[in-house]
């Protein structure tokens, strides 16, 4: 069930921060940002892919030519810039606004569902995960850039602290488990490749689960 009082709050905040959002997450990523996003969309195909959490469209250089693009955000103010900026940089994509806890598409309608640092600040992340794999086509795949809480005992500690902070005031939090929340949606973890400070930033691909 989804909780609607957090999702609005999550909504609010990150209206809030469209206006600064490319450059907080150009301060935060640095020139690092072009690598980790080439290697994200490099493995991505198929004829019909969803990208979930598109924000100010940042990812719109990166789209694989010849794919039918569909992306979708919880904000509208972040999906008003995405717009503007598909416009002016020509890139033909169906833009909606939607919550990842409950997509709005029939079972099986993607090849690849794709996301970068989104799962991260979705109130109930394994129910956005179970609504990527229902969507998702029996062969298909999910393609998740994605930071998540630290192995190392303090460092971790860390993060939980300071995702006290940083869940109330900036939308993210920087503890999740965001793995363990993959198989519990009923993906299986394909690959996993550490891309910055031990693990915390992780490229992975995963599979829906095939019945057993």
């Amino acid at each position: 069930m989804i909780d609607a009082k957090r999702t609005a709050e999550v909504k609010a905040i990150w209206d809030r921060n469209a206006l600064l959002y490319n450059i907080m997450s150009t301060l935060m990523e640095g020139k690092r940002a072009r690598t980790w996003h080439t290697k994200l969309w490099g493995n991505v195909g198929g004829r019909r892919v969803l990208e979930v959490g598109v924000g100010t469209g940042r990812s719109f250089q990166y789209y694989p030519p010849g794919s039918d693009m569909t992306a979708i955000d919880l904000s509208a103010k972040m999906l008003s810039k995405a717009k503007q900026n598909a416009k002016r940089a020509g890139v033909s994509v169906d833009l909606r606004q939607m919550d990842v806890q409950d997509l709005g598409f029939p079972e099986n309608s993607f090849d690849n569902v794709v996301a970068a640092c989104t799962f991260c600040s979705v109130p109930d992340p394994v129910q956005g995960l179970q609504e990527v794999r229902r969507v998702l086509k029996p062969e298909g795949k999910a393609v998740l850039l994605e930071h998540m809480r630290h192995d190392n005992r303090f460092l971790g500690k860390l993060m939980d602290i300071a995702s006290i902070f940083t869940v109330r005031f900036m939308g993210p939090a920087l503890n999740r488990r965001t793995l363990e929340n993959i198989r519990k949606a009923g993906f299986e973890i394909e690959t996993v490749e550490d891309l910055f400070l031990g693990g915390i930033l992780k490229l992975i691909v995963a599979t829906p689960r095939k019945q057993e």
